[in-house]
């Protein structure tokens, strides 16, 4: 499956309708769920290293990849309300990471570096 295809069946699951209006309840609370996904993947794996010595069981795993799942449904839906293909989000990211790569500039801070 492609990041396009993806985008478009993640959609079914939206149960707002998909507007313009980005001071809309229906986009804020793809922003707001993004960020509160990414916060529970974060937080399992805190609880990896906190609990567990960082060591990870087969279901740790499962879960991880689950709230992974989330949060690449909330991105393909952020994405989509801002009528940017996933494809294109993925296919621009590896080209800056890849002109950082050659530039030498993977490590430091800043957007344009």
């Amino acid at each position: 499956m492609d990041f396009n295809e993806y985008q478009k069946r993640a959609s079914e699951f939206d149960l707002y309708e998909k507007t313009d209006d980005l001071k809309s309840p229906a986009f804020l609370e793809k922003v707001l769920g993004l960020v509160g996904e990414a916060g529970e993947t974060a937080d399992k794996i805190k609880k990896l290293l906190r609990d567990q010595d960082g060591q990870a069981s087969p279901e740790d795993k499962a879960a991880i990849k689950k709230e992974l799942g989330d949060v690449l449904w909330y991105i393909a839906n952020v994405a989509r309300y801002l009528d940017v293909d996933l494809d294109d989000v993925a296919t621009t990211n590896l080209e800056k990471l890849s002109s950082r790569k050659t530039r030498q500039k993977l490590h430091g801070s800043g957007d344009d570096r």
